[in-house]
């Protein structure tokens, strides 16, 4: 990215792909892996505090657990999945819909302020439990065979296109579709979190570091790093739907008569 220079203080080098590459706590454990157990235990003892002592009028903790549930139940797997098939994947959905949230808030949480899914192990670990579970449940669904006619021979379609659309339909099932669910959750905590450093750091230097004349636009970097504060927390919230939606999309798929 460059670098920039002001017209005293020095220089002024912008965060790049170095400021994720986070050094260890102690021996090979990162700040990254603490997150991720952290957001595993946060998220298990909310839900079985919560629902604990169920009322009929809820409290907010339960309403929350209750709702959280419900969506995952309801909005994400019935709708994607179907009526029929959804209930043996509903653990599943509401797992990852709550953790990814939860690693994905963690980005602008204090002091911690570090999004997990900008690290591409975890999506990719959390793509292929999702490519095993998906494709399992096709497999046992239409039989070997009969899965991979499912996915490359959609019917309808005229016998010499299958030449060209058999390749690019198993491509797309088994690599671009896992593949893009993963990358698109990391990409989008990683530009958050990166632009967000952009104005947090930047700021911190023209207040601190820069010529006289250049501290006033300081207020407008900490400003823009409040407004895309708002921003970032909607994405977050967003990435987290899409991942779970997006399951929820390929194993209903899988399960499908139809292609």
């Amino acid at each position: 990215m460059g670098t920039l220079v002001m017209a005293e203080g020095g220089q002024f080098v912008p965060p790049g792909a170095d400021s994720f590459v986070l050094p260890p706590i102690v021996g090979g454990i990162t700040k990254p892996m603490v997150l991720v157990a952290i957001s595993a235990v946060l998220i298990a003892a909310y839900f079985v505090v919560s629902t604990r002592n169920l009322k009929v009028v809820p409290t907010k903790n339960q309403f929350a657990a209750e709702f959280l549930y419900g969506f995952s139940r309801d909005s994400i797997a019935r709708d994607q999945i179907g009526a029929k098939d959804f209930r043996p994947f509903v653990p599943l959905i509401f797992a990852l819909f709550t953790f990814v949230l939860v690693n994905n808030i963690f980005g602008i949480v204090p002091f911690l302020q570090f999004p997990t899914m900008s690290k591409i192990g975890f999506p990719v670990a959390l793509m292929l439990v999702v490519y095993v579970v998906f494709h399992g449940a096709g497999f046992r669904r239409h039989g070997f065979l009969g899965y991979f006619k499912h996915v490359m021979f959609p019917p309808g379609v005229p016998k010499g296109i299958y030449v060209i659309l058999a390749p690019i339909e198993f491509l797309q099932k088994f690599v671009a579709q896992p593949l893009a669910l993963a990358i698109r959750v990391f990409a989008a905590m990683f530009a958050g979190h990166l632009m967000l450093l952009v104005f947090i750091l930047g700021g911190e230097y023209l207040l601190l570091e820069a010529s006289a004349g250049f501290k006033p636009v300081s207020i407008v970097a900490f400003a823009f790093a409040i407004a895309l504060t708002f921003v970032e927390a909607l994405i977050q919230v967003l990435q987290a739907y899409i991942f779970a939606l997006l399951t929820a999309n390929f194993i209903g798929a899988a399960l499908s008569e139809g292609h």
